[in-house]
């Protein structure tokens, strides 16, 4: 890995403890920016494994964050309709804004009604530079996944989206249904001061071997390990998809 870059990975026996710890230390960071900045702004995920930690983070701590002074963002949408089963606004709807005291209006979809997909990604753009200005969009924590195939957000291997340096948000193809997908770009999330990622599942271990045992490889083939903010990176993982039982190994 690069030595650059601040890196720590946390090993959890399995899914449900990875899933309350990672709440946890959500709220915690959270906490941590409001109390630096008077604010925190977030990235959030999509995926399999962000969705239990969304519902947690309402049920433990949804009653004791300062919500009013936290804005949710998205780091991919696929491009349906908000209502679709497969929008990540609607499973965060679910999970956690339904469950909350967060002000409608600092909530940022991407704005998936907007024709073409490459219109609503300028509009997303426009979201962004309004919010944290024309520098940058200066995240407090970005929340990522990770696929079998070494993707992150909607950033797929060898999409031509990984070689964009001027852009925020683009349209990403996918090779899975839905195949149109809105994603931050890898300098919107390495400009962030955070990164999470929530990772789970035997099907993500070759994957994470080699990010971890072949990083210099790793970053030519996978985006996921071309994750490389300005602050710091946290991967919270379940011994399924690290095969190692240690809470805490970098």
């Amino acid at each position: 890995m690069d030595d650059s870059v601040s890196w720590e990975v946390r090993c959890y026996p399995d899914r449900s403890i990875l899933t309350r710890r990672a709440a946890e230390e959500i709220a915690h960071r959270m906490r941590r920016a409001i109390a630096l900045k008077g604010r925190c702004a977030v990235a959030l995920a999509g995926g399999h494994t962000p969705r239990p930690v969304y519902h947690r983070l309402a049920e433990e701590h949804g009653h004791r964050l300062p919500w009013d002074r936290i804005h949710l963002f998205w780091g991919d949408e696929r491009y349906v309709p908000p209502d679709d089963p497969q929008s990540n606004y609607g499973m965060v709807r679910q999970t956690l804004l339904d469950r909350i005291s967060l002000p409608e209006e600092n909530v940022h979809p991407m704005p998936t009604h907007i024709s073409p997909p490459e219109e609503a990604a300028r509009a997303y753009e426009q979201t962004l530079r309004s919010f944290f200005g024309d520098a940058g969009p200066t995240f407090d924590l970005v929340l990522l996944g990770v696929g079998a195939d070494g993707h992150t957000a909607s950033l797929f291997p060898g999409s031509p989206a990984l070689r964009e340096r001027a852009r925020w948000v683009v349209v990403t193809e996918a090779p899975v249904e839905p195949r149109r997908r809105l994603s931050l770009t890898l300098p919107a999330i390495n400009a962030a001061d955070q990164v999470m990622f929530l990772v789970s599942g035997e099907e993500k271990r070759p994957v994470m071997r080699a990010l971890l045992d072949e990083p210099q490889r790793a970053r030519t083939l996978y985006p996921a390990a071309m994750v490389r903010p300005r602050g710091s990176v946290a991967w919270f993982v379940d011994r399924a998809a690290l095969a190692e039982p240690e809470d805490s190994l970098r």
